[in-house]
């Protein structure tokens, strides 16, 4: 028996690539707005047929119905593309739609934006916004954020709604996707019901705070897909979002009261968004002016070895192996069981070969078995540290029999080679590992 037994695995920053989330730019061309408004003041209203459209004509607010529905029928208020009304980006009241044409936007005493069957009076959805103030305007701005503005006292207005706290199943450029670890406020994408219902469906997009800040996909209350963690410079799973920083900028914010993933556009010439369908599939799309249509840029899940955890625990899937199942164990472990791998069933993973040489009074011959080009393991039994060196992420994960991998948390500086700050350590099993 070799005299070195497989003890920690040193999972380098390099992920396979996994078009998901982030390619092309944010910001609509231009389209003239002609004489609509894009504010809702105190005091007036918006009925059925009538429209905010933002200042630059991006963006109009109204009632629809989805395609295919009868226009009397299951009447909504949600935002939509100008260039293509087919497309909407947020909706108010997707779980109480309006069965009648008599719908009205208004602004309540307290200054809420509320929608009103004018016919029975019946409120259906309201912007519950925090204030007592009377004096309050809505307005639809050229990102696509409805905001609620309080317009007392002098100086700039103080916002006290705003739609982009509530995202439906689109995320737009400066709209952010995560949580407020103080407050447990959370700003996730929730798919359609169905490409013609846009009630909320079985789909959630949300950020996974646990050990480092990762995008996960659920259904239900199973995990279907996750990027990789922040590493500083990228979603670990998605290394070529550094290659389009010319066209849009990404940033994942950490502080005490927000951990959230947010883009935006570093040109004018398209328009991009981000959705999750009605099938948990997340797609980039970009719109093409000239031939006025949506063209996918990215999506995912993408192959088999996008499904969270397809190779169970300590295993590893490239999807360039299909012949032997996409799945193998890493180097030092073998299948949990033989017999239900060779039926293709490996979300059992795989077990150790050989038990660690842990605790012999400060001696071990466990060693080192580094994995390049690898998403890294899910984070969510993992330690953070980002004040730590590699070095002491390598000392404290030997020391630690409950240890088994360890990473450099943030990446940059340190190229593809391993060298970085902070440290992450997992302990226990490691998950959906993948080249």
């Amino acid at each position: 028996m070799a005299a070195t037994t497989i003890r920690i695995l040193n999972i380098i920053h390099q992920a396979r690539i996994v078009p998901v989330l982030l390619l092309m730019i944010v910001r609509a061309c231009s389209i003239g707005a002609g004489n609509a408004s894009d504010t809702l003041y105190n005091g007036g209203n918006i009925t059925d047929g009538k429209t905010l459209v933002s200042a630059g004509g991006s963006f109009t607010l109204g009632f629809f119905s989805p395609t295919g529905v009868p226009t009397k029928t299951k009447r909504y208020l949600g935002i939509w593309f100008t260039a293509d009304a087919n497309v909407v980006c947020w909706v108010a009241n997707r779980d109480n739609p309006l069965n009648t044409t008599t719908g009205v936007l208004v602004i309540n005493d307290t200054g809420s934006l509320v929608l009103l069957n004018s016919g029975s009076g019946h409120t259906t959805w309201s912007s519950s916004s925090n204030t007592t103030s009377s004096a309050v305007a809505a307005q639809l701005l050229e990102s696509g954020n409805l905001v609620v503005r309080d317009e007392q006292g002098s100086g700039n207005p103080i916002w006290i709604w705003q739609s982009f706290d509530h995202p439906s199943n689109t995320l737009l450029a400066g709209q952010r996707l995560g949580k407020n670890p103080q407050t447990g406020a959370e700003w996730s994408l929730t798919s359609w019901r169905a490409p013609n219902d846009p009630s909320p469906g079985d789909y959630r997009r949300v950020m996974d705070t646990k050990g480092l800040p990762d995008c996960v996909s659920w259904k239900h209350g199973v995990k279907k897909y996750r990027t990789g963690p922040w590493n500083g410079l990228w979603l670990s799973g998605v290394p070529e979002m550094a290659s389009y920083s010319g066209l849009i900028s990404v940033q994942v914010i950490v502080r005490p009261d927000e951990v959230a993933y947010v883009f935006d556009s570093t040109s004018t010439a398209l328009f991009s968004r981000l959705v999750l369908n009605e099938a948990g599939v997340l797609q980039r799309l970009a719109w093409d002016p000239a031939s006025k249509v949506w063209n996918i840029f990215s999506r995912a899940p993408r192959d088999v070895c996008d499904d969270y955890a397809m190779c169970g625990a300590f295993g590893l899937c490239d999807v360039n192996t299909a012949s032997t199942l996409y799945c193998s164990c890493m180097q030092g472990f073998s299948p949990s069981s033989p017999s239900q791998w060779s039926m293709r069933e490996a979300s059992g993973g795989c077990r150790r070969d050989v038990p660690l040489d842990c605790g012999n009074n400060g001696t071990t011959t466990d060693g080192f078995m580094v994995l390049r080009g690898v998403k890294l393991p899910d984070t969510d039994n993992a330690t953070v540290d980002m004040n730590a060196t590699l070095e002491q992420c390598r000392t404290r994960c030997l020391a630690d029999c409950s240890c088994v991998a360890y990473a450099p948390a943030d990446i940059r500086g340190g190229g593809g080679g391993g060298h970085g700050s902070g440290c992450v350590m997992w302990t226990d099993d490691i998950v959906d590992v993948a080249l």
